[in-house]
């Protein structure tokens, strides 16, 4: 099995990947221990402010044992850059030849977004097997899923954009995801203010709620 599944595998254990935009990189590590005292041991980091490089290293770095990754990567400089912060698997918006082949240069996992019949395809062309969905709820939902699941039968997804709490079951009852990610978990206000006791209590919420669906 290859790293990359094997990554893969424990975001999938976890059900739901927490994703975080960054304002000052002093709050990464932080954040990151809350998650993972609520029970969602992994943080998606998105490329969305001059801090994400640094958020990603202060966290990578306070928690090794952490499923830090890299989120909106639209470019290869990016790419390099939450490589050498100790990312150890990239997000993107969409399916971007040189983005998905610079990471497995890197030996980064990497999720490329899609969410048509060619965009999966192309991605299947690199090797690809789970892609990210985006935006979800935008992009028909679940029954979108459900639709992709007939011709794309040896492909997974982890949906994100408009997952939360209350439509958490309606995409993990689908054999075909293997977990979702959402930002509800780390509201801007709590992180910007370090109420890291109420981003505890989301994550709680959240990692029982996926022990429920999942029994």
């Amino acid at each position: 099995m290859s790293s990359s599944s094997t990554l893969l595998d424990s975001l999938a254990a976890i059900g739901v990947i927490p994703v975080v935009t960054v304002e000052d990189s002093a709050h990464a590590a932080p954040m990151v221990q809350a998650l993972a005292e609520g029970g969602l041991s992994a943080a998606e980091i998105t490329f969305r402010t001059p801090a994400a490089a640094e958020a990603i290293a202060e966290a990578a770095a306070a928690h090794p044992e952490a499923l830090i990754g890299a989120g909106t990567v639209i470019t290869e400089k990016q790419v390099d850059a939450a490589a050498e912060a100790g990312a150890k698997y990239v997000v993107s918006p969409g399916t971007s030849a040189r983005v998905i082949e610079r990471a497995q240069h890197h030996g980064l996992a990497v999720l490329p977004g899609a969410v048509t019949a060619t965009e999966i395809q192309a991605a299947m062309e690199h090797g690809i097997r789970t892609v990210k969905f985006f935006p979800a709820e935008a992009s028909g939902g679940a029954a979108a899923l459900r639709a992709l699941a007939g011709p794309f039968g040896d492909v997974t997804f982890v949906p994100t954009g408009g997952v939360n709490l209350q439509n958490l079951e309606e995409y993990l009852s689908l054999k075909q995801v293997r977990a979702v990610g959402g930002t509800w978990i780390t509201p801007q206000e709590a992180l910007s203010g370090g109420d890291f006791d109420r981003i505890r209590r989301l994550s709680a919420e959240a990692s029982a709620a996926v022990s429920h669906i999942r029994g």
